[in-house]
């Protein structure tokens, strides 16, 4: 499980990265790789993959012995995280500190990014003959370009009473060292003629970026008896890997299985990419259309459909037990989160969670159930967004993280095997 799982936690450094991996891994294991913009041949025992604007990806198996009408089975996970991203006109200087202009994206604990080495990865557009095809390319540093260095206590005394971070001013990342004197003194485009150098072109040809910073850091084992994985991205890198596996391991053969792997879900899901898109909804439409199915059969089977929406949850805390519900006490290693809540922010739906339960007692999958405080708003995630697009029976899961959006976060090493065999028993 680890290799794997820290294959994909080093590898999905941006969302483009994060599918791009999924895609390779998908191909090499016998799925096509189909454009939404052409036409299709659906067929009982093809196995499909759709990259959506490179950021968002969509899987399905249509079993051997399709038999219309069996439940439609969807699983959905995100590909972003809480990061800082480049501004565009990225360069500026200060003193003999080249360095560049970012924006928080997400909510991230932003004190966990300062003083870690940082990566830069994600897509770049390129001129081009035709302007309206212009060359795209992904890119990834192979070494630390760059820092946020924190102030020393001796210039800020309260630092450890909590000081509040100025996005604009603090977050600000520093490039390099250079003389106050020499050629490069005056240099405006510091890290545009790094990243030109970088991409073999010149740097006129930049376009425009979409650029995430990363951290740097290794995956690792922690604890006494390993018991606990550290790493960047758990939030939700875990929850891909879960579906990837189920989805590749799955002998289903009379039904379709889905996985959907949206991008933009830290900032709301609200875009051509997200869940709040109406494209899951035309996915299924068509991978049905193109099965032979008539409209309404189509509409009966989309609304007999079951989905899992698969993020991470919160594991309790031991130094502030009291942040957690006073009855429901998920803990790290205790097995995968069933999430709910009455607003509805996690998808709550008696039915659904029923069958989900039984399923992971059948298989003896450790699971347990993961409700806020009363008097916490809590977080939410793309199973309710999804759901009012597609609506089915519908269950947020996830593995119980502590130090959930720091730059690295805690899980328990043994969830991860539930989380994975949960996904996998539904696909069955």
């Amino acid at each position: 499980m680890e290799n794997r799982l820290f294959d994909l936690l080093n590898k999905a450094v941006s969302p483009f990265a994060c599918v791009k991996a999924a895609k390779d891994e998908l191909i090499e294991c016998g799925f096509e790789e189909i454009n939404y913009a052409d036409k299709w041949k659906i067929k009982a025992g093809g196995k499909y993959v759709v990259d959506h604007h490179g950021t968002t990806l969509f899987a399905f198996a249509v079993g051997t012995k399709y038999r219309s009408g069996d439940m439609l089975r969807i699983a959905a996970a995100h590909t972003d995280y809480p990061c800082l991203r480049l501004k565009p006109n990225a360069d500026f200087k200060t003193a003999a500190y080249p360095q560049v202009n970012v924006e928080v994206y997400g909510g991230p604990i932003l004190n966990t990014w300062f003083d870690r080495p940082l990566g830069v990865a994600g897509r770049v557009a390129l001129r081009s003959d035709d302007p309206f095809h212009p060359r795209m390319v992904l890119y990834r540093s192979k070494k630390p370009v760059m820092i946020v260095p924190n102030l020393a206590i001796h210039m800020n005394r309260d630092v450890n009473k909590g000081v509040e971070i100025n996005n604009q001013i603090d977050l600000m990342p520093v490039l390099d060292c250079i003389p106050q004197t020499g050629e490069n003194t005056d240099r405006s485009d510091y890290f545009i003629t790094f990243l030109a150098k970088e991409l073999g072109v010149d740097k006129k040809d930049i376009v425009d970026f979409e650029l995430n910073t990363f951290c740097m850091e290794e995956p690792s084992y922690v604890g006494i008896d390993d018991t606990m994985i550290s790493a960047p991205r758990l939030d939700n890198q875990t929850s891909c890997y879960a579906l990837l596996s189920a989805i590749e391991n799955a002998d289903r053969k009379d039904g379709i299985n889905v996985i959907a792997m949206f991008d933009h879900e830290e900032i709301g899901s609200s875009s051509k990419q997200g869940a709040a898109s109406i494209l899951m909804h035309d996915m299924l439409r068509r991978i049905l259309r193109d099965m032979g199915e008539c409209e309404a059969d189509i509409d009966r089977i989309i609304y007999e459909a079951m989905l899992l929406s698969v993020d991470v949850a919160h594991a309790l805390h031991p130094n502030k037990t009291g942040k957690m519900d006073i009855t429901n006490k998920p803990v790290m290693g205790g097995g995968f989160c069933i999430k709910e809540a009455c607003s509805q922010s996690y998808a709550t739906d008696s039915e659904a969670v029923a069958i989900l339960c039984q399923l992971c007692e059948k298989e003896n999958i450790p699971y347990q159930r993961f409700v806020n405080r009363s008097d916490v708003r809590g977080g939410g995630t793309l199973g309710s967004i999804a759901s009012t697009l597609l609506p089915v029976k519908t269950v947020d899961i996830g593995i119980p993280l502590l130090s959930m959006h720091s730059v690295r976060e805690l899980m328990g090493a043994k969830d991860m095997d539930a989380l994975k065999d949960c996904v996998r028993v539904f696909f069955k």
